[in-house]
């Protein structure tokens, strides 16, 4: 016979105002994340734009032949923004919409497929984060660095 214990056996059941939290939580990361699509759609055409703008800038400063490249460059760099920004904002639409629709039809698979989406949305911004600092990170101690080794 095999024994289990408590914990394998314990069922965590949400009440009426846990339920209304994640409601209205579903509520607002959804309407964020069409904010975040549309900001994803203003940056795509921004990127498009940017290279024909740095390219005249490049012109008109003097630049010459490498007019060009700056701006294909800066419409790549507007491009990788846009692929990083669009993740967790899909992710935070995945959890809006599946958590709207798990309250609405009272399916519970639904609803642990947002938070399933929730989860990654918060992963992938917490990764984000460390990368971030730690480029500040390496930065910080590259400028100085550079400020002991230039005396």
């Amino acid at each position: 016979m095999e024994e289990t214990s408590v914990f394998e056996n314990f069922e965590m059941r949400l009440d009426q105002s846990a339920k209304d939290f994640l409601k209205e939580t579903a509520k607002w990361a959804y309407f964020l994340s069409i904010l975040g699509f549309i900001g994803v759609g203003l940056f795509v055409v921004f990127a498009i734009f940017a290279g024909a703008i740095f390219a005249s800038l490049g012109n008109t400063m003097g630049a010459g032949l490498f007019a060009g490249s700056v701006g294909a460059f800066m419409s790549f760099i507007y491009l990788a923004f846009v692929a990083l920004y669009f993740f967790p904002v899909y992710y935070l639409f995945r959890f809006g919409s599946n958590a709207k629709r798990a309250f609405k039809e009272n399916d519970s698979e639904a609803l642990t497929s947002s938070l399933g989406y929730l989860k990654s949305h918060y992963k992938f911004i917490g990764i984000l984060m460390v990368t971030i600092l730690s480029l500040y990170a390496l930065i910080f101690v590259l400028a100085m660095l550079g400020g002991i080794l230039g005396r």
